[in-house]
This record gives C-alpha cells, sequence and structure tokens, in this order.
C-alpha cells in the first residue's frame, strides 16, 4: 500500500472520532438527592420586644445664675457641685451704693408723706374759709391742684423705695429651688454686669428627665403607651447607662414635645425618672428600651430561618417534602427570633436548618419537626 493511501485512511479515521466526541459531548453529572433539613412547627404567641431609642438625660428645672444689678462679688456661700436648698444665699455682691441708695428713698418717701399731711390741712382749712366766703375760689383750686401734686410726689417716692428696696434685695443671690450647684464662673472681688456676667448654673436632681425623639409614624404608640400606668406596666421603660449597666428605676412619659420637627419628621418625648442617688447626671447619654407588645397572637421564628433577595424577606415552608418561598413581613427581633407580622401560619413547617442549599421547589428530606426553641440535633 501506498504511503498516499495510509494517510488517506488515517485521515478518515481521524475525521470519523472527532465527529464521534463532538456528537457524544460531556457526560451529564448525576442528579444530586433531596437536601436534608431540620424543621420547626410555627406556633403563634404575645410577642414581647424591646426597642431601643438614643437620649440625652436632662434637668427637668435648670437655671442659669446672673446678677440684675452691677458691682464687685463680695462673698460666695456655698460649696462647688454641691446641693443647695431652696433660698440659700449664693452669692453677695457689694452692697453699701444700694444700701445708700435705700436710705435716700426712704428719706425721701418721709418727706413726701409729710408734705401731704401738710398740704391737707392747708386744703381742709381753705375749704372751710370757702364755705364761710373769706378766700377766693382760685385759692381753693390751688389748694386742690397742690393736694394732688402732693399725692404723687407721694406715689414717686414709694416707687423710688421699691426699686431701692429691690436693688439691694438683688445684691445677694439665693437658690430658686433646691438642687446641685455648678463651678462658680466668678470668684470673690470679680465685679460683673447686670444681666450680663454668667455666675452659675444650678440643676434639680430628683426626678431626672430623659429626651429621645421617635419617628411621627411611632406616636399613635407612645401615645398608648403613656395610657398604661398601671403598676404592672412600671417597666415599659427602662434606661441603660454608658457603661452598659441597666439603671435600677424605671421611667414614665412625663410629656411630648409641642410639635413634630418637620425637616426630620421626629417628635421629642421626656421621660421621667427617680434619681434618689444621683446617679443620672444632666447631659449624660445613654439608650431608652422601650418594652412593648403586639395586640395580636403572632409567629415568632428562628431569625435563622429568614433569608433576603432583593430586600425583600422570605420563609421556607415544606409541602409534599418539597419547599416552597413564602414572602413575610418582619417586625421585632427578641433575642435571635423574630416576629412575623404576615406569611405564615400557625401549624405549617418551617425549614431553620438548611435554609442555605434550598431553592423554591426543591425536594427535601424532612427530619422531626423541631419544637419552637427547642435546641438543633447535633451534626454527625
Amino acid at each position: 500500500m501506498k504511503l498516499k493511501d495510509h494517510l488517506r485512511g488515517f485521515s478518515t479515521f481521524l475525521g470519523l472520532s472527532i465527529l464521534s466526541i463532538a456528537c457524544t459531548g460531556p457526560t451529564a453529572p448525576p442528579q444530586a438527592g433531596p437536601v436534608p433539613v431540620t424543621l420547626e412547627t410555627v406556633k403563634t404567641q404575645n410577642a414581647g420586644f424591646f426597642d431601643i431609642y438614643p437620649a440625652t438625660v436632662v434637668a427637668l428645672n435648670e437655671v442659669e445664675l446672673r446678677s440684675e444689678v452691677n458691682g464687685f462679688i463680695t462673698d460666695i456661700n456655698f460649696q462647688e457641685g454641691q446641693t443647695v436648698a431652696k433660698g440659700q444665699k449664693l452669692y453677695e455682691i457689694e452692697q453699701s451704693k444700694y444700701a445708700a441708695a435705700y436710705a435716700q428713698a426712704e428719706a425721701n418717701l418721709n418727706i413726701a408723706l409729710s408734705n401731704l399731711e401738710k398740704v391737707k390741712n392747708d386744703a381742709g382749712r381753705y375749704e372751710r374759709l370757702g364755705d364761710q366766703g373769706m378766700v377766693t375760689k382760685q385759692k381753693l383750686e390751688y389748694t386742690l391742684v397742690d393736694l394732688e401734686n402732693a399725692k404723687s410726689q407721694v406715689a414717686a417716692a414709694k416707687a423710688g423705695l421699691l426699686r431701692a428696696s429691690t436693688d439691694l434685695s438683688h445684691a445677694t443671690l439665693t437658690a430658686p429651688f433646691s438642687g446641685t450647684i455648678g463651678i462658680s464662673l466668678v470668684k470673690r472681688g470679680a465685679y460683673i454686669n447686670a444681666g450680663q456676667t454668667l455666675l452659675n448654673t444650678i440643676s434639680s436632681d430628683d426626678p431626672m428627665a430623659v429626651d429621645f425623639v421617635i419617628n411621627e409614624k411611632e406616636l399613635g404608640r407612645f401615645l398608648k403607651l403613656k395610657e398604661q400606668r398601671s403598676n404592672k406596666d412600671d417597666s415599659l421603660f427602662t434606661l441603660v447607662l454608658p457603661d452598659k449597666s441597666l439603671y435600677p428605676y424605671t421611667g414614665a412619659i412625663e410629656l411630648f414635645d409641642r410639635a413634630v420637627d418637620p425637616q426630620t419628621a421626629t417628635l421629642k418625648i421626656r421621660l421621667r425618672f427617680p434619681n434618689p442617688k444621683h446617679h443620672l447626671k444632666a447631659g449624660m447619654s445613654a439608650n431608652v428600651k422601650v418594652q412593648s407588645k403586639y395586640a395580636q397572637k403572632l409567629p415568632l421564628i428562628p431569625n435563622k430561618a429568614v433569608t433576603e433577595q432583593m430586600g425583600e424577606f422570605f420563609v421556607y415552608v415544606i409541602k409534599n417534602d418539597t419547599a416552597r418561598q413564602h414572602k413575610v413581613s418582619l417586625g421585632a427581633l427578641v433575642k435571635d427570633r423574630i416576629v412575623i407580622q404576615s406569611g405564615l401560619e400557625e401549624g405549617e413547617q418551617i425549614v431553620v436548618e438548611g435554609v442555605q442549599k434550598l431553592k423554591e421547589g426543591t425536594p427535601v428530606v424532612v427530619g422531626a419537626p423541631q419544637a419552637p426553641g427547642a435546641p438543633t440535633p447535633d451534626k454527625k
């Protein structure tokens, strides 16, 4: 056989082999079996939960101390940072000029009173003489005018005395209410200007207020919470301190702010907390825990049973040994479980283990349904 014939035969064999391989294609992988899963039976219950809100501790009453008179500070009568009682003397301002002004005003009033008494007597005498025709009508009229002027002078002198008395009293600053006073911003000998120089700040201690904001959509819920004032609801509002410890006293709603902020669509709420040990300080940051309950019984399932796709949430429900996706609406988290507001019915069986291997219509191997809250069996 010639070489040409050998090459022609080899080419024919090679072409047939390639055609055979192309027609056969790659071998298909063996089909996977049902996915093993663990189930839980859906049960409804009254789900309680806590919402957390950033908050700020504020004093229910706080006042900046400023003097209404000018002068030098001559005495300071308190310990900084300590509790002061209502009416306690705090600052004294140089009183000599105000005492002198008071004495002068008092003397002016005495002079005006004496003059009024003299004019009254003159008016009475001229009035009697007028009745007898022994004085002219014009003279009598002048006397009555003098009497009115004397009365006006007495009124002006009384006003001057009141002003001097007020200035003298303002030279001593007292605590407007019981509370804690801060660090003094002036020292003895400092000169202060009326209404301008800030001397100190005093704030109430017990109770204290805690302010936080809510979205306007939550207003209805908090209005209902405000109505729940019985003893069983005393724990609706608790406080987590900056060190993550739980404040030992519970609070109640004190008030709602006047209006919703149109820029943020939020509303400020003020809570009142007892503060007998003065652990709460104005300006302190904290977190308010607000306890609430859904009005109706709802499913409460493990959080790990929920999957997310494109911003929507799903749970796999098993029907006829097949996984079916149910779109659900989520509620509040309660530890490692989550409230389902819609999308599940009591008695349905949901996948709690093996969720990541499922898609719509996947066949499954189902173990014994797991009771709500029961531990997951160990995997071998």
